[in-house]
């Protein structure tokens, strides 16, 4: 992969480029944050011609690596202020690489009133006009383009969200079978790619040719390596296909940990509706199916396709998050009307995270009253007819909070706190505390060593060692998300150290020169760094790494616990830049 598409949306056209060699051996997160730390001002408006929009697979995709399909998409977040990274997996990612395409950067300010598509293909790239596409919803929008171009491309779009610039909205890339459930949901992203009115991205690959690592036999033993490493895991190889992540819900509400009605309890008396384990029987029962993956080449496959009581399909998962924040944190426990609402989510183009949590407040705030399914639904309805009470959900938690006076506002830096109450996970708390992104378990997930017992153990309610903890876990995880490769492949990492070595060496193949842990490691810390740095430019400082204070002077049943990590401590976790 070297080509560099280069969207201007002000003239508007496209340019193809060669990649600058500062970029050569970057991938997925590692070249979204360079790239906006390069170009864009720090302290632009993210909805301005200033920002922009990059797209870009990581380093191993499309390479035969299994588990390395994830999408980065970055720009400065118009939720949180900060740089933003949010990935997915879906089938656009290996699309592109095969396209020998790196990255695409939207860039300007379009013409008012008009909406674009980005067609992608082997000869190049072109902008053609899509005001008809204006208003629907992802569903539709895909459908479109899979009867005009046939069922081997991909799609990467916005729906409604993202067309009114919402701090919630996603965006969405399609799966295996064309539906559009795989989504950067976090940050607002839908909202920078609505700006530049682009409504959606189609990419054939068509003709293309996968990225060839240098040492191929190398490439080879290794991956075999990591396959079987991943297979015999008891998370990646049986709890993970059989459940998928909603395997948690159980697990964290037994921890005392998992947010109910707004982050006032950590056990919901309804989980067991929700779980995991009822929602694997209810979808065997209905025929639907488990052990799915989000794109070709996983092997975990924890995704699954849930249908109604007639067969039909409904959604994907919904995973762990998704049925926590519709679930216990607006007292629902209705699995049915989670997973309509995940399906809401996906077609409006919204992070089902930040709309559960702003659902959540609404409730807090008495807009309807917890446990009310139906009236969540109906709330989410708003969103897709554009009213100004669906746009106040669309804006995510924290605005909403603030248009109805509510103190108890679960975000850090705007953007909305996760299923995993910090009080009760102390170390996820200083991940959520810390991230250059705000609120994000995926940027350093402690869950890991406080609760599931994964690469050690450190324990949840105390706060000795929770700092080094989630350092270390960020590092790792930017450079997971450099690599393309899924989150969970760190389950196995933090438990077989030859997991690393294996991915470690798969690079090294890929790149034709030695490349080892320490050096995986390096890629990371370079990448926070850089994240860091821009942050710090557009304004913020230590003072902003901090959890809302309900969280250290409110405690949380059952443990009685409040988050207690103190804040000089919390200044440390990014000492190494």
């Amino acid at each position: 992969m070297s080509l560099i598409l280069r969207v201007n949306m002000s003239e508007p056209c496209v340019r193809v480029e060669e990649s600058a060699e500062a970029y050569r051996e970057l991938g997925g997160r590692a070249l979204t944050s360079a790239l906006v730390a390069a170009e864009v001002p720090p302290t632009c408006h993210p909805l301005s011609a200033e920002n922009k929009l990059v797209i870009a697979p990581g380093i191993l995709t499309g390479s035969g690596a299994i588990c390395a399909g994830r999408l980065s998409i970055g720009g400065k977040s118009p939720l949180t202020g900060t740089i933003k990274e949010s990935n997915a997996g879906g089938m656009a990612a290996l699309h592109l690489a095969a396209l020998g395409i790196k990255a695409i950067v939207v860039e300007g300010e379009p013409p008012k009133g008009k909406w674009f598509r980005l067609v992608v293909t082997k000869d190049g790239a072109k902008l053609e006009p899509a005001d008809g596409l204006a208003g629907l919803g992802n569903y539709d929008t895909v459908a479109r383009q899979f009867q005009e171009f046939g069922n081997d491309v991909a799609c990467i779009s916005i729906g409604q969200a993202g067309e009114m610039r919402a701090g919630a909205a996603s965006v969405a890339v399609t799966d295996m079978e064309g539906r559009p459930t795989r989504h950067c949901g976090r940050g607002g992203m839908g909202a920078v790619m609505g700006a530049k009115r682009i409504k959606v991205i189609v990419i054939d690959p068509a003709g293309g040719e996968r990225p060839k690592p240098i040492e191929r036999e190398a490439f080879q033993a290794a991956l075999r390596k990591f396959a079987g490493i991943l297979t015999k895991h008891p998370l990646t190889g049986q709890t993970l296909p059989t459940y998928g992540t909603n395997a948690l819900a159980n697990v964290i509400n037994e921890a005392g940990a998992f947010p109910t009605r707004n982050f006032s309890e950590g056990r919901f008396e309804g989980v067991e509706p929700i779980s995991g384990e009822r929602q694997h029987d209810m979808i065997l029962d209905r025929n639907g199916i488990i052990a799915h993956g989000c794109h070709r080449g996983c092997t975990i496959r924890c995704s699954r396709i849930y249908v109604d009581e007639a067969g039909q399909y409904v959604t994907k998962g919904p995973e762990y998050e998704t049925v926590w924040a519709h679930g216990a944190d607006c007292g629902i426990s209705d699995l049915d009307a989670i997973a309509r609402m995940d399906r809401m989510d996906d077609d409006f183009g919204l992070d089902t995270i930040e709309t559960g949590v702003a659902i959540g407040v609404a409730m807090e705030a008495g807009v309807l009253p917890f446990g009310d399914a139906q009236g969540a639904i109906r709330l989410l309805e708003e969103v897709g007819k554009g009213t100004p009470l669906g746009r106040l959900v669309a804006s995510g938690a924290e605005a909403l909070g603030k248009v109805y006076g509510v103190r108890r506002i679960p975000t850090v830096k705007g953007q909305s706190i996760p299923a995993y109450d910090p009080r009760a996970v102390q170390g996820i708390g200083v991940t959520y505390a810390t991230s250059t992104m705000g609120a994000d378990h995926t940027a350093g997930y402690a869950v890991t060593a406080n609760v599931l017992g994964v690469g050690g153990r450190v324990d949840p309610l105390k706060t000795e060692g929770q700092v080094e903890l989630s350092r270390n876990l960020q590092i790792a995880t930017a450079a997971i998300d450099a690599a393309g490769l899924c989150l969970f492949v760190a389950f196995a990492v933090l438990d077989d150290s030859s997991a690393l070595d294996a991915i470690c060496e798969m690079l090294a193949a890929f790149y034709g020169r030695p490349f080892g842990p320490a050096d995986f490691l390096a890629m990371g810390k370079r990448v926070l760094a850089q994240e860091r740095r821009f942050n710090t430019a557009a304004g913020f400082t230590a003072a902003r790494d901090r959890l809302p204070d309900f969280f250290r002077t409110e405690k949380l049943p059952p443990h009685e616990a409040t988050f207690d990590v103190p804040d000089d401590e919390l200044d440390q976790v990014f000492n190494f830049t």
